[in-house]
C-alpha cells in the first residue's frame, strides 16, 4: 500500500516550526501522483478596493499550522484516504493581469492532466475565471457553487472586462457553466441596480440573498442544493468576505450581515457527496487581518473543502 503523505504532528515539532506548507504538509513540484493538491495564487491585481490578496496563499498556509488531521465533526480523516501535497504557488505576472491569467488557465490545464483535484489558495476572485476554463476542457460545463457577499458578474469594471468583479461573467460566456446548477449563497450590501443580483437569475441560476438565511441553519439549503447537483461536477468557489466582517474583517471590500463561521462550516460541510471537481478560496487580505482570524477561518474552510472531496468518507454521518 501506498504511503500516504501527512501534515506534520505537533508532538513531531511545535506547531510554530517547521515547513511552511499547508498544514505542514510534504511540498511537491507538481501534481503527479497526488489525489488531491493545494495550490496558492498570491494575486491582488484584479481587485477593485483594498488590496492585499496577494500575501493571502503564504498567511493562509502559516494559520494552517494549527490544523489536524481527523475532522472530530464528521469523521473524516482525508489523510487516510487521498494522496495529498502542497505544489505551492503559480507563477503570476504582478504587472500583467491578462497574462496572469493565462498563466493560471496553463498552469491548472498541467494540474487537471494529472487527475488531482485542486484546492486553491487565493489570491483575488479573478483567478476562478481561468480555473473555471482549465475545468471545462476535462468536464466540460460545470455545476457551480459560489459562496460570497457579491455576485461578481460585472460585465466590465472600469471599461476592463477582467477583474475580481466579472469572473463568473466571463466564466458564463466561455460556457463553462451549468445554469441551471449554479448556486450563489450570501450575497447582500449595496448595488447600482436590480440587476446586480438579477442577471444571474435570468440565466437560470439560483441566488439566495443573505437575509435569506439570517438565523438559519444552512443544512436543509444544502440538502437542496445536493438533490439539484446530482453527480454533476461541481466546482465550489468560496469568497471570504461571504462572511460577516465580525467574524472576516481581513478582506478587501466587506459587507455588514454576512454569513457566520457555523453557516460556512455547514455550506463545505454539506458538499459531502458531490462529484467535486475543485475548490477555491479567494480574497484574504493580511494586511486588514490584524489578528491572522480571516486567514485561519480561511485555513479550516479549505481542510473542510478537503474533507468532502470524493472519496474521503464522513463516518459521523448523523441523519437519524
Amino acid at each position: 500500500m501506498t504511503n500516504l503523505n501527512q501534515p506534520l504532528g505537533g508532538n513531531e515539532m511545535p506547531r510554530f516550526g517547521g515547513p511552511a506548507t499547508m498544514m505542514r504538509l510534504p511540498a511537491a513540484d507538481s501534481a503527479a501522483g497526488l489525489d488531491a493538491c493545494f495550490v496558492g495564487i498570491p494575486m491582488d491585481i484584479g481587485t477593485s478596493n483594498r488590496p492585499g490578496t496577494r500575501l493571502g496563499p503564504r498567511q493562509i498556509r502559516d494559520e494552517s499550522r494549527m490544523l489536524r488531521p481527523y475532522n472530530m465533526a464528521t469523521g473524516a480523516a482525508p489523510f487516510e484516504h487521498l494522496q495529498v501535497a502542497d505544489i505551492g504557488d503559480v507563477a503570476i505576472n504582478t504587472f500583467d493581469l491578462r497574462d496572469s491569467v493565462r498563466r493560471i488557465e496553463a498552469h491548472y490545464d498541467t494540474v487537471l492532466a494529472t487527475g488531482a483535484l485542486p484546492l486553491t489558495l487565493g489570491g483575488d476572485h479573478t483567478l476562478t475565471w481561468p480555473i473555471l476554463r482549465a475545468m471545462r476542457k476535462i468536464h466540460g460545463p460545470v455545476a457551480l457553487i459560489h459562496v460570497d457577499a457579491h455576485a461578481d458578474i460585472n460585465e466590465h469594471m472600469f471599461g476592463e472586462t477582467v477583474a475580481h468583479g466579472c469572473p463568473f461573467r466571463r466564466a458564463w460566456e466561455d460556457d463553462c457553466l451549468l445554469n441551471e446548477h449554479v448556486f450563489q449563497i450570501g450575497l447582500r450590501g449595496t448595488g447600482y441596480s436590480p440587476d446586480d443580483f438579477d442577471w444571474g437569475r435570468q440565466q437560470g441560476w439560483t441566488v439566495i440573498q443573505a437575509e435569506e438565511i439570517w438565523y438559519k441553519s444552512l443544512a436543509p439549503l444544502m440538502e437542496r442544493v445536493r438533490a439539484a447537483i446530482g453527480d454533476r461536477p461541481v466546482y465550489l468557489s468560496f469568497d471570504i468576505d461571504s462572511l460577516d466582517p465580525a467574524f472576516a474583517p481581513g478582506t478587501g471590500t466587506v459587507e455588514p450581515g454576512g454569513l457566520s463561521t457555523w453557516q460556512a462550516l455547514e455550506i463545505v460541510r454539506g458538499c459531502a457527496g458531490l462529484n467535486l471537481v475543485g475548490c477555491d478560496l479567494v480574497e484574504v487580505s493580511p494586511p486588514f487581518d490584524p489578528s491572522g482570524n480571516t486567514a485561519l477561518i480561511g485555513a479550516n474552510l479549505l481542510y473542510e473543502m478537503l474533507c468532502v472531496l470524493p472519496g474521503v468518507p464522513q463516518t459521523n454521518d448523523r441523519k437519524d
